[in-house]
């Protein structure tokens, strides 16, 4: 049975180990062929291939629970549940998510996107099922990755001390998105027992199973007692003191043996965790040796790897190119991030001033309260984060940053619209820190403004928090002579007919959208908003125009609110007309597509301004 022929889970369980085999290779090359079309998240699933197979055949997950840790490896599990056919769509506007969605499929139970949630999810649902009286086995399949993060361990701890019978499965690849930092990652390494335990283990039953008459008996009783026999090269502490019942390691190519592991953890009545051995990228040469850069991919070229096209200048490597400059001229200056030293365009500062780089894995509050600390022992930190995973550490924000006015500043990538979709927009973040007591909140429109607000929060006697999104789309060139910052709003184009506030990266959509309005008749002035918190109280007091705000993020909280809340305490007219987003932006795929949709791209914002000037 190929692929295109399989629409459940149940098509597979049937199926030869050698049919398995040729099944896999066949998962792959969709997967290959798909992702370097769409873009997505390649080497991690890559290396899931065997391991979901072997779970849908030890499972029923049409009443069994499925939670997937951040969900960017469950392509094969989305293949495997009927969705073949619309594979093609993944992550296009439109198209299949390229996470686990509710919404999309009955075997999605738990929608997924940040790192370290599942084994909460998990127990959620181990809870309600034995509430109910029902039977049901419920799985949580989480990283090594995700194994840095503290809620990981609240929810083991939780789960083990109240003996809940819940599977969870730890596909230990050795990485996140970038290489694995700290002592977990350490331990986990040590208990691997490298490629030692798995060859002992195929060499001691390949021999048993050649000895004459007894073999059958002795490779038996081998497998019988294997797991005391594996005790003497791997050792676990840790998870039995949290008292999960361990089993493992396993190879995770081996579709047998995980099967054999996952049907014994369902004969046992407590937590069980799993130990899986994975690698990324596996059966791609590209992604194995490559694994952090083919991790999150845009379409490449199958042969080489390579992206197909480089696509605007990166923002990401500006601030990380920035922050090295600063760092050489100020000994103060130190990099944090979480588990995302790539991602945020910090590898050369990694390779160039390693000391000065703390990369705390996928521990978001954790990274806030230490670059707390750091500033508060007289450094200067600069800590970069997506700004939808920052989320994450809000209440270090306040507490342990703003409420003691230190100087850390927060380099917030990818703001706006993701095409990764729901989970990873990073539209809300102004509307959160525009909250925050004391905290400059800055969104830089081009690399030059983001180097210049670098600088600028260098001098700041408290917390900065730049926003900007992954590419810069002004056109401009990337000036490192660049004046100093003020955070002051400047004016970009005049107009008399109204004013135009953007913010952003979406800045530059406003000013194609008052190139359309002038050829309509409409003379529109533009102003970037720079700086949102705080306001330029000397522009908005001395505009004469009617005021219409444009921002790529959520309108409660965001540039439209504090204006409009600016002008009533201060006796001005409020803004006319306010474009932005509402509720929650389901969408995924192309920016530009995105941008449309919600009436963000140039011609949707003339066409609402221009509606509603002809209704005055």
């Amino acid at each position: 049975m190929h692929l295109d022929e399989i629409c459940s889970p149940e098509d597979i369980k049937g199926m030869s180990q050698a049919e398995l085999e040729e099944l896999s290779a066949e998962i792959r090359q969709r997967i290959i062929q798909t992702v370097a079309k769409n873009g997505g998240h390649l080497a991690s699933n890559l290396g899931a291939v065997e391991l979901t197979i072997a779970l849908h055949r030890a499972f029923d997950f049409s009443r069994d629970k499925l939670i997937f840790d951040v969900g960017h490896q469950s392509y094969t599990h989305k293949l495997l549940t009927g969705r073949q056919r619309r594979f093609d769509t993944l992550r296009q506007f439109d198209g299949m998510a390229g996470f686990p969605r509710r919404e999309e499929s009955s075997y999605d139970v738990f929608d997924t996107g940040h790192a370290s949630t599942s084994i909460s999810a998990a127990a959620g649902f181990a809870r309600a099922r034995d509430l109910k009286r029902e039977t049901h086995y419920v799985v949580s399949v989480v990283g090594d990755g995700a194994l840095t993060g503290g809620m990981c361990y609240e929810a083991l701890n939780d789960a083990g001390s109240n003996k809940l019978r819940m599977i969870v499965v730890l596909n230990d690849n050795g990485m996140s998105i970038s290489r694995n930092v700290g002592s977990v990652s350490g331990y986990l390494t040590r208990m691997r027992a490298g490629k030692g335990w798995f060859d002992i283990k195929k060499a001691i039953s390949d021999f048993l199973k050649r000895v004459p008459l007894m073999g059958g008996f002795l490779y038996r009783f081998f497998h019988r007692f294997k797991n005391s026999i594996r005790n003497i090269f791997v050792q676990d502490r840790l998870f039995d003191s949290l008292d999960f019942h361990y089993l493992g390691p396993v190879d995770g190519s081996d579709i047998a043996g995980l099967e054999r592991l996952f049907r014994k953890a369902k004969q046992l009545d407590e937590p069980v965790l799993i130990h899986v051995v994975t690698r990324k990228g596996s059966g791609y040469t590209q992604a194995e040796d490559h694994p952090s850069r083919l991790h999150g991919t845009p379409p490449f070229n199958v042969e080489t790897g390579e992206p197909l096209k480089s696509g605007a200048a990166s923002m990401s490597e500006t601030a990380g190119d920035e922050l090295i400059r600063l760092a050489r001229a100020d000994q103060r200056v130190v990099a944090v991030t979480a588990a995302m030293t790539a991602g945020t365009g910090l590898k050369r500062f990694a390779r160039e001033l390693p000391d000065r780089l703390f990369d705390v894995g996928i521990a978001e509050e954790h990274a806030v309260t230490m670059a707390a600390g750091l500033a508060a022992g007289g450094m200067r930190p600069f800590v970069a984060i997506y700004d939808t995973f920052l989320q994450r550490g809000y209440d270090q924000l306040l507490h342990d940053v703003c409420l003691q006015t230190l100087p850390v500043c927060f380099l917030l990538d990818r703001a706006g619209l993701s095409e990764d979709g729901v989970t990873h927009h990073g539209i809300y973040g102004l509307s959160y820190l525009s909250q925050l007591p004391g905290m400059t909140v800055l969104c830089a429109s081009s690399r030059a403004e983001l180097r210049a607000m670098m600088r600028y929060a260098m001098q700041a006697g408290g917390p900065v928090a730049i926003r900007y999104a992954k590419a810069d789309v002004s056109g401009k060139a990337d000036d490192l002579a660049i004046a100093p910052y003020r955070p002051r709003w400047a004016c970009c184009r005049k107009g008399n007919d109204a004013a135009i506030l953007a913010c952003g990266a979406i800045l530059y959509e406003t000013q194609k959208a008052a190139d359309i309005l002038e050829k309509q008749g409409m003379q529109c002035a533009v102003y970037n908003a720079a700086c949102l918190s705080p306001l330029d109280a000397d522009v908005l007091r001395g505009m004469q125009q009617p005021l219409i705000t444009v921002e790529e993020g959520v309108l409660n909280g965001g540039l439209a609110s504090l204006v409009g809340l600016f002008c009533i305490r201060n006796g001005l007219p409020a803004p006319v007309l306010a474009l932005g987003l509402e509720g929650i932006c389901g969408t995924q795929g192309s920016h530009e597509k995105q941008l449309a949709a919600y009436g963000l791209d140039a011609a949707s914002i003339a066409g609402r301004i221009m509606a509603w000037r002809e209704k005055q």
